[in-house]
């Protein structure tokens, strides 16, 4: 295969990784398991144009993308518009794609298996066209997200600690909010503290992470407007991979849902793939199955061993 790796020198990993030399072991894996590839390191706030620039080189077989969920996402849905192949090497915080693709997370033994793995379609979801490869949502996350960014970090210690921070703060002031919601042609109206929707569904995992990315299903959630106690327990069972389990929680797979916010509201934000965007009151949520191709290590297993 023809490929182009382009690394985020600002993602958290890399940021304390010699990456001279991290480029010259990928490039030799590569090599040796029969590839062309060329590497490339990328500051953060330009990572997003250069991917797109390499993508748009008709030679291109694949990309390998370096970096937090952010530039994952990015990544994922370049490849996805392109019609090429990704290659993952988790760099961030969480690096949940990278769980769902049963990746080391180790950046050097990531390299190591990319190169001697095989391309598989996988499922990509969308809302309102835009692509996600793990989560949309509105309510309580995004909240969290909004709370964590106003706080400083430098590390990836920090943003665990910032996060941290923000979920305390969210617990003790949830929001709620009215959403008209349609699946398979019926339609509800409910009062919800969050609603959410996954590249397939969640298995128990306190990280929310999708068992099998192949089953061509959004997971869909909605949970009812809370107390703080309310919130609290819903968290707690997050934690222990009960979310489902949850007495507030509606949980379903479906390929489509439609969102509609009946109440004009300022600011309106939602966070898709950890990052807090502007929302619209009139959400479509779609699931593109296997219309991804990713490297996987050539013993891939859809079922996720843990977190």
């Amino acid at each position: 295969m023809r490929l182009v790796a382009i690394f985020n020198r600002d993602g958290g990993t890399f940021k304390t990784t010699d990456l001279d030399a991290y480029c010259d072991h990928a490039r030799k894996v590569f090599s040796q398991a029969g590839h062309q590839i060329e590497c490339r390191l990328v500051s953060g706030k330009d990572i997003v144009q250069e991917m797109e620039r390499t993508a748009d080189d008709a030679g291109l077989d694949g990309l390998i993308a370096g970096g937090g969920d952010g530039t994952i996402s990015a990544a994922a849905g370049i490849a996805w518009k392109h019609g090429i192949a990704l290659g993952v090497v988790p760099a961030g915080t969480m690096n949940l794609f990278a769980r769902s693709l049963k990746l080391p997370l180790d950046i050097w033994q990531a390299v190591d298996t990319l190169a001697q793995g095989h391309v598989q379609n996988v499922d990509i979801a969308s809302a309102n066209g835009h692509p996600f490869v793990h989560q949309f949502s509105a309510g309580l996350h995004a909240r969290m997200v909004r709370y964590r960014d106003r706080m400083q970090y430098a590390s990836r210690l920090g943003k665990i600690r910032a996060n941290i921070r923000a979920a305390v703060s969210v617990v003790l002031n949830p929001p709620a909010f009215d959403v008209e919601f349609t699946v398979a042609g019926e339609t509800q109206h409910r009062k919800v503290c969050a609603i959410s929707a996954s590249n397939n569904e969640f298995g128990p995992n306190p990280l929310l992470v999708a068992d099998d990315i192949t089953r061509g299903r959004l997971g869909f959630y909605v949970a009812d407007a809370l107390s703080p106690s309310g919130v609290a327990r819903l968290a707690i069972d997050i934690m222990r991979g009960r979310l489902k389990e949850n007495a507030a929680v509606t949980a379903m797979a479906v390929e489509r849902a439609e969102l509609h916010f009946p109440k004009r509201r300022h600011d309106v934000r939602c966070v898709i793939d950890g990052e807090l965007l502007p929302m619209k009151r009139d959400v479509e949520l779609k699931i593109h199955a296997g219309e991804l191709k990713v490297i996987v290590a050539k013993d891939f297993a859809n079922v996720c061993s843990g977190p």
